[in-house]
């Protein structure tokens, strides 16, 4: 993999602190990427960033503690990222969060006001920061993890499900400006959504071994289907969902 489609790729992955952003890491590093991860987790992204370059051996992995929610510092990470590495190939987008209720009814705007955050405006900041540098590479990718539910919501997911089918529609529209920057050749860079029902690690099945965790993403699988999104044409994937679970 290290003379691959990510040999030398310059990657941002935002949310890179948690489960699947250091399975993220790690599975890039591998391929010979130079990775650039941030979390709002300054202790827990060093440790994803020690293990990922340490697991890695001679792999650039680095780390910054960037306000995802303030777009003039999620510019100015865009720009240090492609100022240090010359250029800037793909930002994977990870952060993520939860919350619902037990009905429809007891749904709390606050837990909207939370996600709204942290699933909407995060991505309309790293979009706008990246997206022309990402145009400006010859493998630019934009990708943002999704849920399944944002395509069935249930009535007590309905502000999760709302925020994550907002942020979808963010991403496709990124990926209609990369279909007409790219003319009538097709696109050279991409935006696309990849589907989980929902992710599960290592730890998660030690503390529940009698649990299945039926169609549920391991963060590995994830990371896999990561990197495979750079081995396809930008035309293949941009404004697609790839489902990584079963499609509603």
């Amino acid at each position: 993999m290290a003379n691959g489609a990510l040999s030398g790729a310059v990657i941002a992955v935002a949310g890179a602190g948690g489960p699947a952003g250091r399975a993220t890491l790690a599975r890039l590093a591998d391929a010979g990427a130079i990775v650039v991860g941030s979390d709002n987790d300054p202790e827990r992204l060093a440790e994803a960033v020690d293990a990922a370059r340490y697991g890695h051996g001679g792999a650039t992995v680095v780390g910054d503690t960037v306000d995802l929610l303030d777009l003039d510092s999620t510019r100015d990470w865009a720009t240090r990222i492609e100022k240090d590495f010359g250029r800037v190939d793909g930002l994977v987008h990870l952060v993520g969060g939860w919350r619902g209720s037990e009905t429809f009814t007891k749904t709390s705007l606050d837990d909207w006001d939370f996600l709204e955050l942290l699933l909407i405006r995060t991505v309309q900041h790293t979009s706008l920061a990246f997206h022309e540098a990402l145009q400006r590479s010859d493998r630019g990718r934009y990708l943002l993890i999704s849920a399944a539910g944002a395509s069935k919501p249930t009535a007590g997911n309905a502000a999760y499900a709302a925020a994550k089918a907002a942020a979808e529609a963010w991403t496709l529209a990124m990926a209609d400006f990369f279909h007409k920057a790219g003319g009538a050749g097709g696109p050279t860079s991409a935006a696309a959504i990849l589907v989980v029902k929902a992710l599960v690690h290592d730890a998660m099945r030690a503390e529940r071994p009698n649990a299945k965790f039926a169609g549920f993403t391991d963060v590995k699988d994830l990371a896999e289907a990561i990197a495979g999104v750079w081995e396809k044409s930008a035309a293949e994937v941009n404004g697609n969902r790839l489902w990584l679970t079963e499609t509603p």
